[in-house]
């Protein structure tokens, strides 16, 4: 990207202006259609069932016992954690209650609580993401410790070690992922014990420390040492990709746009997201995340809405000329890997943004007109 470095001119502004001005029609539309209102059964269901599926799996591992079949238990558990968090996803987005503290509190309890997972750090996080999406210099979620997903990442300095891995990043990904899950816990011990203001700082410690340490407890209590640490490395492997690879389709291999490039709203969250298209099976396995397009637009829409919504979103785009990726889950893992391997390789502008090639296009047809 370094080769192409756009300046915003007069005009530019002005068409960026009409283009909010289209996806506040947008809005009026999905607002008419009732996309945006709680679905309060929906949710309570989820509520209520989300600590019963803890408690069932907690008493089935101790009436199992100490056996390799405790395998399979870590196995369920891994799901349930995994969807737990994406019930925690939509707490944090508002999506559940119309009050904000009801919503905070949810999401304290299913992440800290039930998960191990810090709320504080990961809705600092997380906000950052979605303000500005595959943003040089703006989206933590394109600055990862291990694998690059920038050719400027790849630039910066790195051991022979590093960019051994990098270089084989796209072989490499999916087992990575089975190290996420052990990572964010790691990142939320860090972050709650970290100086710096995190609002329920003594509640998430609470938390956290009842979930991580209860449940070390008791795998160990349950368990004979060398089946527990590999009964939790499962658990922890296998929570760490499933959430790795629910994540991983949304952005990745999208465009990635330089810092001092300005984006209407409509566009800069449509063109950096992609959807995955399938059933609905794929919807309750992914937690609405395939539907990113949509959340990305409306974070609020709870969860049910968005197969309705994507249609109408999709033609409102294909009207006025705002590129809509969706494509099938195979797809877009190959796009992916495909992609984050000629990262660590070092290719340059390996996906250029769309708009971009838009107005170079019309520049160079108003040159040769000239």
């Amino acid at each position: 990207m370094d080769a192409i470095r756009p300046t915003i001119h007069t005009s530019q502004r002005g068409d960026v202006r009409r283009a909010s001005s289209t996806f506040t029609e947008l809005a009026r539309q999905i607002r008419d259609r009732g996309l945006l209102r709680r679905r309060y059964g929906y949710y309570w269901t989820k509520l209520v069932a989300a600590p019963l599926a803890v408690a069932v799996c907690l008493i089935a591992f101790i009436w199992i016992g100490d056996t390799w079949w405790q395998l399979f238990t870590a196995g369920v558990l891994a799901i349930v954690f995994t969807q737990i968090a994406f019930l925690g996803h939509d707490a944090a987005h508002r999506q559940i209650f119309v009050s904000g503290r009801w919503n905070d509190w949810i999401s304290l309890i299913l992440g800290d609580l039930l998960v191990g997972m810090s709320y504080g750090w990961w809705q600092h996080k997380h906000t950052r993401h979605h303000a500005n999406p595959n943003k040089l210099g703006a989206d933590p979620d394109i600055e990862l410790p291990v694998i690059v997903v920038t050719a400027e990442a790849t630039s910066t300095h790195q051991g022979p070690l590093i960019g051994w891995l990098r270089a084989h990043q796209g072989l490499l990904f999916f087992p990575i992922l089975l190290f996420e899950g052990l990572s964010l816990h790691a990142s939320s011990v860090r972050r709650v014990f970290a100086r710096g203001r995190l609002e329920r700082r003594w509640a998430e410690i609470t938390f956290l420390s009842i979930r991580m340490v209860g449940y070390v407890v008791l795998v160990f209590i349950v368990l004979s040492p060398g089946i527990a640490f590999v009964f939790l490395a499962v658990q922890l492997g296998l929570f760490g990709f499933y959430m790795g690879i629910a994540f991983a389709p949304n952005h990745k291999g999208m465009p990635v746009v330089p810092r001092d490039m300005t984006l209407d709203f409509l566009r800069r969250q449509v063109m950096m997201s992609r959807n995955i298209r399938g059933s609905r099976f794929l919807d309750v396995a992914m937690g609405g995340l395939n539907y990113q397009i949509e959340h990305h637009l409306f974070p609020s829409m709870p969860r049910p809405h968005l197969r309705r919504a994507a249609p109408e979103i999709e033609a409102y785009c294909r009207e006025h000329d705002v590129p809509y990726t969706s494509v099938p889950l195979i797809t877009s893992y190959r796009v992916v890997v495909g992609y984050i391997n000629r990262v660590g390789l070092g290719e340059r502008d390996v996906f250029t943004c769309p708009l971009m090639e838009q107005r170079e296009a019309i520049g160079a047809a108003a040159r040769s007109a000239g």
